[in-house]
């Protein structure tokens, strides 16, 4: 596992920003903000293992992202 670099001084006040403007959404603009993430987190996810195993059918890569799915959501608890 990589080891965690810390954030640089402007990477610091960039996320601070972040943070600020997400204070500033509705509660209903956060969560669209969160489903949205989610959504391009789990592309990016199927991007990737897509890019790793450009080999497979589309049934043999959708029974490996199930997999790949389930163990990442069982670490969770």
């Amino acid at each position: 596992m990589p080891m965690l670099r810390a954030m640089t001084e402007h990477e610091r006040e960039a996320h601070q920003e972040y943070i600020r403007a997400l204070r500033q959404l509705t509660p209903e603009r956060r969560l669209q903000k969160a489903f949205e993430l989610s959504d391009f987190g789990r592309d990016l996810f199927v991007h990737g293992l897509r890019k790793s195993f450009p080999h497979l059918s589309e049934p043999e890569f959708q029974i490996l992202l199930k997999d790949r799915l389930t163990r990442c959501h069982n670490r969770n608890y």
